[in-house]
């Protein structure tokens, strides 16, 4: 689905499948993302600041440079590996 510029801003999300989603310059701030399959979504240019990723799935999904300030704990990164940093 096409959300680029879309204002999930505090959204609950969770569990939402947006596997391949462009949400390229979109804002997430402080969305509901946990839970989320984001496999292969586009995410450059969003803002995710404060968001819950635990337990998401970003496998393959495009990140700006800079990576993420959101909360990531059992959260599979773009890499494939599981990140557990906020756990």
């Amino acid at each position: 689905c096409d959300l680029r510029r879309a204002n999930l801003s505090e959204s609950n999300l969770k569990g939402a499948n947006l596997e391949e989603a462009n949400l390229g310059r979109a804002n997430l701030t402080d969305a509901d993302l946990s839970g989320a399959n984001l496999t292969n979504a586009d995410l450059r240019r969003a803002d995710i600041f404060d968001s819950d990723l635990t337990g998401a799935n970003l496998k393959g999904a495009k990140l700006s440079v800079g990576g993420l300030s959101a909360l990531v704990c059992h959260t599979i990164m773009p890499d494939g590996k599981e990140n557990n940093s906020d756990c």
